[in-house]
């Protein structure tokens, strides 16, 4: 059975995470686990870290700025569940290719 609706596009990473898991310390058993694309890293990294303009960074990402803001959002939304609830962060996974080019 084919994929419905319009293929998705690849997003452009620019930066492999040297680290791609972080875990509470102090918590007991194995805590859940939360999953951080890789699109949604870079969309942390390009608007958060580096603070770029949602625009800019949709740009270097090959994006809309509309599609920036879904990722941005999802990706904020992942994190503070995290956080709040002492969840694992796995960075993974997503449709991305890695590019160093402008």
């Amino acid at each position: 059975m084919q994929p419905r609706g319009r293929p998705k596009k690849y997003r452009i990473v620019r930066l492999d995470p040297r680290i791609n898991q972080f875990s509470p310390r102090g918590r007991p058993g194995r805590p859940n686990e939360v999953d951080l694309n890789m699109d949604q890293f870079e969309a942390i990294r390009l608007a958060d870290y580096m603070g770029l303009p949602q625009k800019k960074a949709a740009k270097l990402m090959r994006i809309s700025q509309q599609t920036f803001s879904r990722i941005l959002t999802r990706a904020h939304k992942s994190l503070a569940n995290a956080l709040v609830n002492g969840h694992t962060i796995k960075i993974q996974g997503g449709h991305y290719v890695i590019s160093s080019r402008e």
